[in-house]
């Protein structure tokens, strides 16, 4: 039984690098080049500007533009200091403020970001704002989107390998298979893969915020104020894309003199 398990999860296993990302130092899994992903990005988010409504001209848009613009220039200085300055070409980096009550904010790859002004109340201040503009430019910092396309091009190809190595049995035991599978590769692949992501990306934001200048303490206050606006009301972690609140502030906590320490060599690099 656990042979045609493994057909397919062996294929999601292929996880070898393509490159080496500078920003976290890790193998990645990347089978799409920025030529070819951008255009789309940029292509997806003007289509998305286009039916959404944008907030300009307020102090909240005003906001999100500044702490944009710092955390923008902070990865630059980031990157400058890695050795990689030329990492960061193609970027076309753009802050939107979008008038929606969901609390959340996304950046696709090529550094086009929205915010949505529901989680204004939450991020409350500068500080607050740049935990989750950190955060977002992190994900494309790391190529995450790319690596999440590479690794369900590689979940879909693990299903071919179980329909070919099932082919012979009862179209019954065949659905069978196809569904372990898919619980299978999801759950013990896929999320713990999403969750590695969100991980980086909020140990790379914290970073981010401390050479912008900001205070990596108000991570753990922005993501307090986020689980009591969420009442405790979420998923298992194992079930889920992103780690708990509590992981998710354990793990800043800990992150915190690493942020501070690497933040104050790429500023003093710069005096």
């Amino acid at each position: 039984m656990k042979k045609y398990l493994l057909i397919g999860a062996g294929v999601i296993g292929l996880f070898y690098a393509c490159a080496t990302n500078p920003i976290t130092g890790k193998n990645e899994l990347n089978f799409v080049s920025n030529t070819e992903l951008f255009p789309s990005s940029f292509q997806q988010y003007g289509t998305f500007l286009k039916e959404n409504k944008i907030i300009s001209g307020t102090a909240d848009a005003k906001r999100v533009e500044v702490v944009g613009l710092k955390i923008k220039t902070a990865a630059e200085k980031y990157l400058a200091y890695l050795g990689q300055t030329g990492y960061l070409n193609g970027y076309q980096w753009e802050y939107k403020l979008i008038d929606s009550k969901e609390i959340n904010a996304w950046c696709m790859p090529g550094g086009k970001i929205v915010v949505y002004s529901g989680i204004l109340p939450i991020t409350k201040d500068e500080a607050g704002l740049a935990t989750v503009l950190g955060h977002e430019v992190s994900h494309a910092l790391a190529n995450h989107g790319a690596q999440r396309m590479s690794a369900s091009q590689l979940q879909e190809l693990g299903a071919v390998g179980v329909a070919v190595a099932t082919g012979q049995q009862s179209a019954e035991k065949q659905q069978m298979w196809q569904q372990y599978y898919g619980l299978g590769s999801e759950v013990g692949v896929m999320l713990p893969f999403s969750r590695n992501h969100e991980s980086e990306a909020d140990k790379i934001g914290l970073t981010l915020m401390a050479i912008a200048g900001y205070n990596p303490d108000e991570a753990i206050v922005f993501w307090q104020r986020m689980t009591t606006q969420s009442g405790g009301q979420s998923p298992p972690e194992f079930l889920s894309t992103h780690p708990s609140d509590a992981t998710r502030m354990a793990n800043l906590k800990a992150l915190i003199p690493e942020a501070r320490a690497m933040a104050a060599k790429v500023n003093a690099s710069y005096k």
